[in-house]
């Protein structure tokens, strides 16, 4: 019986979480590991979540065209926020989010200030790789994406379409404060690039 209430509370808590969540069997660490598990199967059993990896579990939209999983960066933010880490996207991603690539990743790769890891999802890929403090310094999260995307694009390859995309970026960002401190800690060629387009 009792374990029968434990259970109503468990999966009632579950049911209540917002559609787009992103939960760990570690969650509830008031329960016991392997009852977690056995209701966390039970529930993507009967289709309300779906398991994205080992111990990670996704509560998906409904739309009209079916189930909506959480994005790959909403998966990874839920999993830094976990570990009580951060995460920033770097390489294709970075290019990715800021719109100065249109290729999709199958691999996408984030530094972290926690541990390095692979989560396999079932058709993508997220990669966690330990970052240095410096990449996380930045109080603007442009200029801190800037930096990786332009490090993966190269000097070389920034054409006038690429020097477009991050004006635009530039000129929406609101605090422009943080953004001035921000661009003078970049690395000096990527500086020279992006500090003119504070005066636009």
């Amino acid at each position: 019986m009792d374990a029968d209430r434990h259970n109503i509370t468990l999966r009632e808590r579950i049911e209540a979480l917002p559609e787009d969540s992103v939960l760990f069997r570690t969650d509830f660490p008031e329960y016991h590991s392997e009852f977690v598990g056995g209701t966390l199967a039970e529930l993507t059993q009967e289709g309300m979540l779906v398991k994205l990896a080992q111990g990670i579990y996704a509560k998906p939209r409904r739309s009209r065209f079916g189930l909506v999983l959480p994005s790959v960066d909403k998966i990874a933010q839920a999993i830094a926020a976990r570990d009580n880490a951060e995460v920033l996207p770097s390489g294709m991603t970075a290019l990715n989010v800021l719109g100065l690539s249109t290729q999709v990743p199958m691999k996408y790769s984030y530094l972290t200030t926690g541990s390095e890891r692979i989560i396999k999802l079932k058709n993508q890929e997220i990669r966690l790789k330990r970052g240095v403090p410096k990449n996380f310094c930045y109080e603007t999260k442009l200029i801190a994406l800037l930096v990786q995307a332009l490090k993966t694009l190269k000097q070389q390859n920034v054409g006038e379409e690429e020097l477009q995309v991050i004006r635009n970026l530039i000129s929406r960002e609101p605090d422009r404060s943080a953004l001035a401190k921000d661009v003078d800690m970049m690395p000096v060629w990527m500086k020279r690039i992006v500090k003119p387009m504070l005066l636009d």
